[in-house]
């Protein structure tokens, strides 16, 4: 079947980085028979700029279109001063919102070459393989009433809401035991279940869904001794799910064990598992046209594309594997050099691509 991918590259780094994911597409397309139907839109700061809209009606009637979007980055010093509904980033939230993107796919990976880059013992992370599902579209950062609000006594108070429906617990569970499915059968569930109503809920749906999947072990790990255990034997998780704000603080912790993160993926999904596939570097303005951008985050996020969206798992473990490969081989983009010689975006993505060739 052809598949039709929608590519936003968006600002900054992001069109350096996203040639490097094309590149690899191509390969696929050429040697590996893959049929994509591949078109380009702006968005963030490119869309500000086309358009005067962050999202231009045209790049979301793609991306609905669209069975997987591609996207790299957003935003920039020029689009600062511009009105909050006009900045780049409005464009990535109206868009995750209109998709309907509720499950934040957060892998933390450590190739084995790269373990002396991470601030953890080698033992304790060499080879590390996580996977943070993060609920995207509720909890606290959307709960009402929230706000700032002068009491009695003239002194302020602010508030915030914490709220989760079962609809919204049953539809993370499940996309986290369908991930759990595919790698190795674990689960793990994080809330604060012995202080929080709202956790308590979402302990007893977690469970309720648990029965859905009898080949998944689950367990439950309160937020902050989930923290302790990221830190302490992260090797003990295989994947996370938790709720907007645990899932917020808990994946960028998880990324800082893995040393860059010019080398990390993400994905956002719906609930038929269509996808938007990102690094979660940002736009990285000052090192923009210098070729220094680290495009195997994005190259990996292809990978996790192929996997969770167009049920091509072969060729994401071809792009895993070639991946590696590039990195036994020496190759290092400045992130991950140590100090030592470094290749340019264009040359890291080259030889990606040769190494794919080699497992055609």
């Amino acid at each position: 079947m052809t598949h039709k991918l929608a590519v936003l590259a968006g600002d900054g780094i992001g069109p350096e980085i996203v040639d490097e994911g094309l590149k690899v597409l191509a390969c696929l397309q050429a040697d590996f028979g893959f049929d994509a139907e591949i078109e380009a839109a702006a968005i963030g700061g490119a869309g500000y700029d086309q358009a005067g809209d962050p999202l231009p009606e045209q790049t979301l009637a793609l991306c609905r279109q669209a069975d997987a979007i591609l996207f790299g980055a957003i935003g920039g010093p020029q689009y600062d001063d511009l009105e909050r509904d006009l900045r780049p980033e409005k464009g990535l939230l109206r868009l995750r919102s209109s998709l309907t993107l509720f499950s934040n796919l957060r892998p933390a990976m450590l190739y084995p070459q790269l373990a002396d880059a991470s601030s953890l013992k080698n033992e304790l992370v060499a080879g590390l393989d996580i996977m943070i599902v993060r609920e995207l579209t509720g909890g606290i950062y959307f709960g009402q009433p929230r706000g700032i609000r002068e009491l009695d006594n003239g002194e302020r108070e602010g508030f915030n809401t914490l709220v989760y429906a079962e609809h919204e617990v049953e539809r993370i569970a499940r996309s986290a035991f369908d991930i759990a499915m595919l790698r190795n059968r674990k689960l793990c569930s994080v809330d604060k279940a012995n202080v929080l109503e709202a956790s308590e809920l979402w302990r007893e749906v977690v469970i309720r869904v648990a029965a859905e999947y009898p080949e998944v072990e689950l367990s439950h790990m309160y937020v902050d001794n989930a923290s302790m255990q990221l830190v302490r034997a992260p090797k003990q998780f295989d994947v996370i799910v938790t709720s907007n704000l645990f899932g917020d603080i808990l994946s960028d912790t998880a990324a800082m064990l893995t040393g860059s993160i010019g080398m990390l993926p993400s994905a956002s999904l719906d609930a038929d598992g269509k996808g938007m596939y990102e690094p979660i570097h940002g736009s990285a303005p000052d090192i923009v046209g210098k070729g220094l951008a680290n495009p195997l985050a994005t190259i990996l996020s292809l990978a996790m594309m192929l996997r969770y969206s167009l049920g091509q798992a072969e060729l994401a473990g071809m792009i895993d594997t070639a991946v590696g490969n590039v990195l036994n081989q020496g190759f290092r983009t400045a992130d991950i050099a140590g100090g030592e010689h470094s290749v340019s975006t264009a040359e890291m993505g080259d030889a990606v691509v040769a190494a794919l060739r080699e497992l055609a």
